[in-house]
C-alpha cells in the first residue's frame, strides 16, 4: 500500500484541528473538536484522541507515513512535551508520546511550535514558496515565527527556532511575560498595539471594541493616535526582521496572524522602517509579504514537517 499523506494535528488554545494531507498538500479528510482549555490535561488529550480516532477512521488512513503536530509553546521536540500557555493544564505535557500511542505502528510523529508549522505550510505552498531562506511570523495575540534555511525548514533542537517575539528590539523598553525586557512581541503584539493605543489617549467607538482591529479600523480612518501605536509595532517588527535577516540572510519575510490583517495600515510603515534597519548590503533587497495560507497554516504545516522528517528518516537509514 502507497504511504504517500501525513496526519496533521493543529493544537491551538480554541481548537484542536486535524487532517490527512497529500503530497501537494489538499486537505483529504478533516477533524476537529474545541479545545477544553480551561480543563485538567487529560481531558485536553481526549479531545486530541477524538480528532486521531475520526482521522485513523478514515479508508485513507493506511497511507499514513508520518504525524505531525503543530503546537501552541512553548514546546520541546527534543522531550516531546509541550506547555502551551493558553491550555494550562498542560506542563511539560508528554504530548507525542500521547499521540504516538494512539496512532500505533512505526509511524514517526513529529512535534513543531506553531510558528515553525505556519512557516512549513508558507514555504511548501504559500508566499515563502520557492525560497530557500525565509522567516514567516504569526503576529496576532503573541508573535511567533520560524526559519526555511537553504530549502530546508529549521525547527532546531526543541522546535522552536525562528521565534522572532522574544527578540529584544527596546533594551529600557517594558519587561514582557517571558522574563525578558523590550521584546517584539510586548511592544507588536494585537494586545500591545491596543494598550499603547488606549494609553496615549485612543477611546474606542460605541460598541466599546478595544481590539488591535479596532485600532486598525481607526488608523485608516486618520486617527493620529491609532496610526502612532501601529507604526511603532511596525518599527519593532522591522528591528526584529532586520536582526534576523543580518544574522541568517533570509531574503524574505512572510507575516501572517490577525494583526497582519491591517493591511497597509500595517506593513506601509513596516516596509519604510526595514528600509532603515536593514541597511547592509546583503539585505538590502529584503522583501515583506503577507501571508496566503491562513486557517490551514497549522495543519498543512505540521504535515510539511513530518514529510520532511520522513524524508531524512529514509535517507538516514538508505545503505
Amino acid at each position: 500500500m502507497q504511504t504517500d499523506l501525513s496526519a496533521a494535528l493543529d493544537i491551538g488554545g480554541t481548537k484542536i484541528a486535524g487532517a490527512l494531507v497529500d503530497a501537494r498538500g489538499r486537505l483529504l479528510v478533516r477533524a476537529a473538536r474545541p479545545t477544553p482549555a480551561d480543563q485538567d490535561g487529560a481531558t485536553v488529550m481526549r479531545a486530541v484522541a477524538e480528532v486521531v480516532g475520526e482521522l485513523s477512521a478514515a479508508p485513507d488512513w493506511g497511507r499514513v507515513a508520518a504525524v505531525g503536530i503543530g503546537s501552541a509553546g512553548p514546546v520541546n521536540a527534543r522531550a516531546g512535551t509541550v506547555s502551551p500557555v493558553n491550555i494550562p493544564g498542560w506542563r511539560d505535557f508528554p504530548l507525542v508520546a500521547g499521540v504516538r500511542a494512539l496512532v500505533g505502528g512505526p509511524r514517526p510523529v513529529v512535534l513543531v511550535g506553531d510558528g515553525v508549522a505556519m512557516t512549513a505550510a508558507e514555504h511548501w505552498q504559500g508566499a515563502a514558496r520557492g525560497h530557500a531562506n525565509a522567516l514567516c511570523m504569526v503576529v496576532s495575540t503573541g508573535v511567533g515565527g520560524g526559519l526555511v534555511l537553504n530549502g530546508q525548514l529549521h525547527p532546531g533542537p526543541t522546535g522552536n527556532a525562528g521565534h522572532i517575539g522574544h527578540i529584544s528590539v527596546d533594551l529600557d523598553g517594558d519587561p514582557c511575560p517571558c522574563g525578558g525586557r523590550g521584546c517584539v512581541e510586548r511592544i507588536a503584539s494585537g494586545p500591545n498595539i491596543a494598550r499603547r493605543a488606549l494609553a496615549n489617549g485612543w477611546r474606542p467607538g460605541p460598541d466599546g471594541d478595544t481590539s488591535a482591529a479596532a485600532v486598525a479600523a481607526s488608523a485608516r480612518a486618520g486617527d493620529e493616535v491609532a496610526l502612532r501605536s501601529f507604526e511603532r509595532a511596525a518599527q519593532a517588527l522591522a528591528a526584529g526582521i532586520a536582526a534576523t535577516a543580518t544574522l541568517v540572510e533570509i531574503d524574505i519575510a512572510v507575516i501572517g496572524g490577525g494583526v497582519a490583517g491591517a493591511g497597509d495600515i500595517l506593513f506601509a510603515p513596516l516596509r519604510s522602517a526595514l528600509r532603515e534597519y536593514a541597511t547592509l548590503s546583503f539585505v538590502a533587497d529584503l522583501t515583506v509579504v503577507p501571508a496566503h495560507m491562513g486557517t490551514d497554516a497549522g495543519v498543512v504545516g505540521a504535515a510539511a514537517a513530518a514529510a520532511q522528517q520522513s524524508r531524512l528518516d529514509a535517507f538516514a537509514a538508505a545503505p
